[in-house]
């Protein structure tokens, strides 16, 4: 059979024909599944779209490089997630991931922007449904999940099409911080509160986060640099100081304590905690005088520091403690002298006593505390007040 030039062309078309109907045969699946979405068949809607993504598929090939394709498939992901029937939502164990890698996938291919303005609207709305399901993971200690949602918005907003006219979103940032450190993802926590700190958005707080961080990965060096920094950054935060105030106290390393405790108590005077810690601070390193007026400062900001009375109690029985050793060591020959110096002693231990009672009365529970005055009494022979305390131990057990 001979063919002339007429039936070539013909042919040819037919061909041509052929191609197209297949192409559309395919992309007309995506607007089936489209239409299955609209009348709420979100069954159907997702078997339908997973066919033209299938690489399985020999006819996938026409939609996997489609926008379109991953756009509707987005859609239909964040259909299921709103969803109120329970039996739709058993189709995807996390529709919103889905929902975000099917419009970033869209885009990625939209290297003409045909369809950038839908994707754009799609996208706003995702943020929306991310945050929501960010904050319901974190209230219901979903750590990872709840940082892989706030990450998923930072990836969103870090697209050409938000970037240009959105601005840093430091609280999603510093929330993605919270979520991962709550995680136990230390190093990625630090990463993003230095990023707030490089935004300046929480400059104190961020500083404290990362040196928790630094404290709960073992850091020590890094968690005191970041202490050093953080203070020369944000001299006015109390976090920051507290750190480093508390790191200095527990390596005992009295005199740095006492330097910042200063610069607390001059951006603070009335936070008793500060007199009392550069009281503890001050007693450590021997100077019992000081500490007793750094304590009576603390009960003057609080009246019921009952902390700070009972150590004005201890710094005067421990002086006392340090009289009998004086004592002790009078040849039992000097009688005289040894009653002398043991006089000197009682002097002190009752010294203690008001102020012990002072703790006793506004702690009227703490064993710790009546054990202490018990002792005292029954040195001092008081034996009507070891009584009383006594009876007060007995009903407490």
């Amino acid at each position: 059979m001979i063919i002339n030039s007429n039936m070539k062309k013909v042919f040819f078309v037919a061909i041509l024909l052929l191609a197209g109907t297949t192409v559309f045969a395919q992309k007309g699946k995506v607007s089936s599944a489209e239409n299955y979405k609209e009348s709420g068949k979100l069954d159907k809607a997702l078997e339908t779209i997973e066919q033209t993504v299938d690489p399985n598929n020999d006819k996938s090939d026409k939609t996997l490089d489609w926008p379109r394709t991953w756009e509707v498939r987005g859609e239909i992901y964040q259909a299921i997630f709103a969803s109120k029937d329970e039996n739709y939502k058993k189709l995807s164990d996390h529709p919103l991931e889905e929902a975000y890698k099917s419009y970033m996938k869209a885009l990625s291919l939209d290297d003409k922007g045909r369809y950038a303005n839908g994707i754009k609207i799609k996208l706003t709305f995702l943020i929306q449904d991310l945050t929501k399901a960010a904050v319901n993971a974190f209230q219901a200690e979903k750590y990872d999940e709840a940082t892989k949602y706030f990450e998923n918005i930072l990836d969103i907003e870090k697209t050409d099409m938000f970037k240009k006219d959105t601005p840093v979103d430091t609280v999603i940032i510093y929330n993605t911080g919270l979520a991962a450190t709550n995680a136990k993802q230390y190093k990625k926590a630090i990463d993003y509160f230095k990023e707030c700190i490089k935004y300046d958005y929480n400059g104190g707080a961020s500083y404290g986060q990362i040196i928790s961080a630094y404290e709960a990965m073992g850091d020590t060096t890094a968690a005191v640099n970041s202490m050093k920094e953080g203070f020369e950054a944000y001299p006015e935060s109390q976090n920051i100081l507290v750190s480093l105030i508390n790191y200095y106290m527990s390596k005992n390393k009295s005199e740095d304590a006492i330097s910042y405790l200063d610069k607390a108590i001059e951006k603070d005077p009335k936070n008793p905690t500060f007199y009392f810690a550069k009281g503890a601070a001050l007693d450590k390193l021997g100077r019992s005088d000081e500490a007793l007026k750094a304590y009576q400062q603390a009960t003057e900001v609080n009246p019921k520091f009952a902390d700070a009375y009972y150590n004005m109690g201890v710094v005067y029985f421990n002086r006392g403690v340090k009289q009998l050793e004086v004592a002790a060591k009078i040849p039992p020959t000097e009688q005289d002298k040894y009653e002398a110096e043991k006089g000197k002693a009682d002097v002190q231990f009752k010294k203690a006593i008001p102020y012990m009672e002072k703790a006793s009365e506004l702690n009227p529970k703490d064993r710790f505390i009546l054990e202490h005055l018990k002792n005292l009494y029954y040195r001092l022979k008081m034996m009507d007040k070891f009584k009383e305390v006594q009876a007060k131990l007995d009903s407490l057990k």
